[in-house]
């Protein structure tokens, strides 16, 4: 009886299972945001054309967007412990197979990473309102700061690493599957509660498509993705035509990913004891407008503009992800709001890189790009405001389940 009861003790029982879920939440970054790195030296030795190399910075971003949807049906047919096991394991056979120093090798890793990823960005936040409804805000804010930091010590560590170790780009790329393993052995004692600790065996039944909370939630979600991919794709370009060396466009870029962790941990905690979350989401978007008001218009002092871009990314990132779970009622809406508003949101965002590209090549210049997206924090801005009011999505389904025959 006793033993019984014991495998049956919920995921949410204790410390170890939080630090588990942060263990998780960092391998949900660097195995993508390590090719940035060595990006030049993977391009020559395998002479990938620009479009190659354009597919391959814009694959994950697809995967995150076509393949998420998998991500409820996933759960619902195993669990969520097994599912989140089944991300771990895919992104250590696709760093492994990044280890063939070829097109296929890197192309077929990064699929199958971007799948695996494209599924936990997913889960994660169900798995929070399951599990930690008690601490929504604190887990919510050490998920979005794992998806920070994850990037950020990818960017950072990936190619000091490497040269330190003596290792060739793919030996670099396939070596952050050694931190997915160690997530994976971290993850395993929860195995065998996926059974027992609930899977979203409704949520299947769920249908947002017509909720407007959802499509509010999803709408600055993918705003802020998109700004975030198109930032990170093109800012060092933007400050080497700009004037500025090129080692000094890297450590910009790393300046606004290490900025960044510190909001997106801070804020959801605030959300999370407030009943509107309306001041943090415009906040958020004024801090935006100042740091691209700055760059198309007195790009000098480039250090301040960059530390705001990455107060607003990370704060947006954290009022995105905790929308997710402040707006549903509990884990099965938490995970199909989640795919939703991930899938359409990331979808939207893979363009993003690509439209500043071609604006660029059309004027010239930055200017028109940068102009751009200022102007997409307009309707950021107003999807978050309406999405910060104390409500739910699918308030019309709950009221019709509640109403007497």
């Amino acid at each position: 009886m006793n033993s019984a009861k014991a495998t049956a003790v919920p995921l949410r029982s204790g410390l170890w299972a939080a630090i588990a879920v942060v263990i998780v939440g960092l391998n949900l970054r660097p195995a993508i945001v390590a090719v940035a790195p060595v990006f030049d030296v993977l391009t020559v030795r395998l002479e990938l054309s620009s479009v190659l190399a354009g597919a391959l910075v814009t694959l994950p971003v697809l995967c995150f967007g076509v393949l998420g949807p998998l991500a409820p049906a996933l759960a619902r047919r195993i669990g969520f412990e097994r599912s989140l096991a089944v991300v771990l394991l895919a992104v250590i056979l696709g760093s492994a197979l990044r280890l063939i120093p070829t097109v296929a090798g890197l192309f077929s890793g990064t699929l199958l990473i971007g799948a695996g990823i494209a599924i936990g960005n997913i889960l994660l936040p169900g798995l929070i309102k399951r599990d930690f409804s008690h601490r929504l805000g604190l887990m919510s804010g050490l998920f979005s700061a794992c998806l920070t930091a994850g990037a950020t010590l990818a960017a950072g560590l990936t190619l000091p690493i490497a040269e330190a170790a003596g290792w060739e780009w793919n030996e670099a790329l396939a070596a952050w599957g050694l931190f997915a393993i160690f997530g994976l052995a971290c993850w395993v004692p929860f195995l065998a509660q996926s059974k027992v600790s609930g899977s979203p065996a409704a949520s299947g039944k769920i249908r947002l498509s017509r909720d407007p909370v959802a499509w509010l939630v999803t709408a600055f979600f993918g705003l802020q993705s998109l700004n975030f991919y198109s930032t990170t794709a093109w800012l060092p370009t933007i400050l080497i035509d700009q004037g500025h060396d090129p080692v000094f466009a890297g450590l910009m870029l790393s300046l606004v990913n290490l900025v960044s962790i510190a909001p997106s941990l801070a804020i959801p905690l605030f959300l999370d004891k407030l009943r509107s979350q309306v001041g943090f989401a415009i906040a958020t978007c004024i801090v935006y407008f100042a740091a691209f008001a700055g760059m198309l218009f007195l790009p000098e002092p480039t250090v301040l503009w960059m530390v705001l871009l990455g107060a607003a990314q990370g704060a947006g990132l954290g009022v995105g992800l905790t929308f997710i779970v402040l707006r549903t009622r509990d884990a099965q809406q938490a995970t199909v709001l989640s795919g939703m508003a991930q899938s359409w949101g990331y979808l939207f965002a893979a363009a993003g890189p690509l439209v500043l590209g071609a604006l660029r090549d059309w004027t010239g210049g930055w200017q028109v790009p940068l102009l751009v997206l200022f102007i997409a924090l307009v309707p950021m801005l107003a999807a978050g405001a309406l999405a910060g009011r104390p409500g739910f999505v699918g308030v019309d389904e709950a009221k019709l389940e509640t109403e007497p025959a």
